[in-house]
């Protein structure tokens, strides 16, 4: 076996987070093979130098590749729901890791399974850390939460790290806008906090995990600086150069409503202290001031 082989990663879920795992990884001299559901995108990949193979976690007859690959030291799950699909959220996170998980090869050292902070339910503001309740209400914490029993209970178990993601954001994603660039009333409630990382702090959490962390484990990945969701899109119209939105309320019986429930203060203390992370934005307003500025710099 030769120092790639035994450097071979596999990411399953190429996309924001994954993708800017796989390249760091690649960079690094690491063989990085990536599933993904696009012969266009697995085109796109081939071309950089990352080994695609084209599959669907929610269809387990397409992922029989992963077995015969000679080795995988490293796996990262970082599937993405896609909204637009014919698969539900449990299908997508619980079934499709299982589907992973019988196709993988017994090689795997470590396996990597990005979950989210929708595991938690709280609704009082409270701080929560990794021994807080898991109590989701919502759909896609449900799934996670699922998924993550599932992983414990299999043999990989043992060798794997568990990363609860607070909402990411970063280059191209920035929630809401296009909303208040075009002056429409910003649905969201008055009360309630966002839980925050950018994507390139996130990914390298992913990395210093995969070398620091003793499985099993779990970690809380976020900022550690929660904000208002109003006060949050107040910021991003100053930074924007536009006035401050006009809000309106939720139905309640809608999606947004009910994200608008959860109101948690997440902790990044553990990642801080055992991953020897230093986040390259310590809170959504360096993340945006820099996204900004790199688009400004760009033009």
């Amino acid at each position: 076996m030769d120092n790639r082989q035994r450097k071979s990663k596999l990411v399953v879920g190429c996309g924001y987070l994954g993708n800017r795992v796989a390249r760091r990884w690649l960079a690094s001299g690491c063989q990085v093979t990536v599933v993904t559901r696009h012969e266009a995108r697995a085109a796109e990949f081939a071309a950089v130098g990352l080994r695609p193979i084209v599959a669907d976690v929610t269809r387990p007859e397409t992922l029989r590749p992963l077995s015969e690959q000679p080795a995988f030291k490293t796996v990262l799950f970082a599937v993405g729901y896609d909204p637009s699909s014919q698969s539900s959220r449990h299908q997508v996170y619980a079934e499709g890791l299982a589907a992973v998980l019988d196709s993988l090869p017994s090689s795997v050292a470590k396996l990597l399974f990005v979950s989210s902070t929708g595991v938690y339910g709280q609704t009082d503001g409270r701080l929560v850390d990794e021994d807080s309740p898991v109590e989701p209400v919502r759909e896609a914490g449900q799934a996670f939460l699922t998924a993550e029993k599932l992983l414990a209970a299999h043999p990989l178990g043992n060798r794997s790290i568990i990363l609860r993601l607070a909402g990411l954001y970063g280059p191209g994603r920035i929630p809401r806008r296009a909303d208040l660039l075009a002056g429409r009333p910003i649905v969201a409630t008055d009360h309630g906090l966002v839980n925050l990382i950018h994507v390139d702090d996130a990914a390298e959490v992913v990395l210093a995990a995969e070398a620091r962390a003793v499985a099993p484990r779990t970690y809380l990945v976020a900022d550690g600086h929660p904000v208002a969701r109003r006060e949050y899109y107040g910021h991003l119209a100053q930074l924007l150069g536009i006035p401050s939105p006009c809000f309106t309320e939720p139905r309640c019986d809608s999606r947004l409503a009910e994200r608008g429930g959860s109101d948690k203060r997440v902790s990044n203390a553990r990642m801080i202290r055992e991953l020897g992370v230093q986040l390259r934005y310590p809170s959504y307003r360096e993340g945006l001031a820099a996204i900004l500025a790199a688009e400004e710099d760009g033009h």
